[in-house]
């Protein structure tokens, strides 16, 4: 049996009424899913517990099974993992956006896109300026990056009261009252009003302003936590897996889980990412692995623009480049089963995640089909497969 698992990221929504009512995975035109809703059956998945912030960290782990109840620790570390960097037990791990603040206002939490080479400057004089012994700031893929705090060198004050706001929650609104609380919030906010400062009149930004770019005007930190202890995969379900994603969180957690991450060319975790390289490095695990998982992150950053247009050109660029191709190559495997989720809502109108149910679609041996004939919110609604409990659907999908 062959498995194949497509991600589109955050492409759950809400109703437009730009779009006569429908939400934009409606909207969309996706004959792919929509074959896939038709062989087969369509339910939702609520990923995100109500009592957990209902990021992508949560949400992907429920997807592949794992009850964030007992194995989530923070999104920081799972991307530390993704760069291969190993924390002790005292560690902490620490996402650190690059961001554009303009009059207390999240004016961007990507500090326009700032591009690797940009960011990896800022994050070296950060460094140099505020780093010590303890302290690593460590360059990503552009405005995701990290700060470690090495517990061994320098007792640690966060606990797991410790809470920092995702700057994306943030977009055009006021930061005033949205910085990190709770054990060791001191440190976070003096690092973060400090960098104001060491970028004001930064090279970087003077270079980007005049090339009409917003600057990266501070660091902005959230996301932390330690390293969380994830049972293997091949351990829970007898199967192996390959992961094709341009999003570090993905990496981290198919290393955490013991899969193999797939680094396609062109593949960039944005709305230019070269979606047919993904379809065809997806057909081409197949060969060599029992289960081959796409994550985009396109529609996401849709929704967090406030761009229902571009979600919509997301998700028909997804469904006729990544899950058409994929489907018939399954088909030729024999035995399969494929399976269309996101991980969770994110409306274009809050521009934000957001807790709540999201739409799947299941099809392939074995799978008797429902009555559903399209895959969007309104047909899973309806649907009476449901899982509350999210991480359930893992055990479902590959039973």
């Amino acid at each position: 049996m062959k498995y194949a698992i497509i991600i589109p990221d955050g492409c759950a929504d809400e109703p437009q009424a730009s779009l006569g009512g429908k939400t934009p995975l409606a909207a969309a035109k996706t004959p792919a899913m929509d074959e896939i809703a038709r062989l087969g059956v369509v339910g939702r998945a609520n990923n995100v517990p109500a009592h957990l912030p209902p990021g992508s960290d949560v949400a992907n782990l429920s997807l592949f099974g794992y009850d964030p109840n007992q194995y989530f620790t923070g999104r920081a570390p799972l991307e530390a993992a993704a760069q291969g960097i190993k924390l002790g037990p005292d560690d902490w791990a620490i996402r650190c956006n690059l961001v554009t603040i303009e009059n207390q206002t999240m004016r961007s939490f990507t500090a326009d896109h700032v591009s690797t080479a940009e960011a990896t400057e800022l994050l070296q004089t950060c460094q140099q300026e505020l780093g010590a012994e303890y302290l690593e700031f460590v360059p990503g893929v552009s405005y995701r990056n990290l700060l470690l705090f090495r517990g061994a060198k320098q007792p640690a004050p966060f606990t797991k009261e410790t809470r920092a706001t995702p700057p994306h929650d943030l977009t055009d609104k006021s930061v005033a009252d949205d910085f990190p609380r709770g054990p060791g919030s001191e440190l976070l906010s003096d690092l973060m009003s400090r960098s104001v400062g060491l970028f004001a009149d930064h090279p970087v930004n003077k270079a980007r302003q005049a090339a009409g770019k917003l600057p990266a005007t501070n660091i902005w930190l959230w996301g932390l936590g330690k390293t969380p202890s994830l049972t293997r995969f091949k351990e829970l379900h007898a199967k192996t897996g390959k992961m094709i994603t341009a999003v570090d969180l993905l990496r981290g957690l198919a290393a955490l889980i013991g899969w193999e991450r797939i680094e396609v060319p062109g593949a960039t975790g944005y709305l230019d990412t070269d979606y047919a390289a993904k379809g065809r490095y997806a057909v081409e695990a197949l060969n060599s692995t029992d289960i081959v998982c796409v994550h985009i992150e396109a529609p996401d950053e849709a929704s967090h623009e406030g761009r229902a247009d571009a979600k919509i050109a997301a998700l028909e660029a997804i469904d006729e480049k990544i899950v058409a191709p994929l489907h018939a190559a399954l088909r030729k495997h024999g035995d399969y089963r494929i399976l269309v989720s996101p991980d969770h809502p994110t409306p274009v109108r809050t521009k934000t995640h957001s807790h709540g149910f999201v739409p799947l679609a299941i099809c392939g041996t074995g799978v008797a089909p429902d009555a559903a004939t399209t895959y969007d919110e309104p047909t899973a609604e309806k649907s009476p497969l449901a899982f509350d409990e999210g991480w359930r659907m893992m055990g479902y999908f590959l039973k």
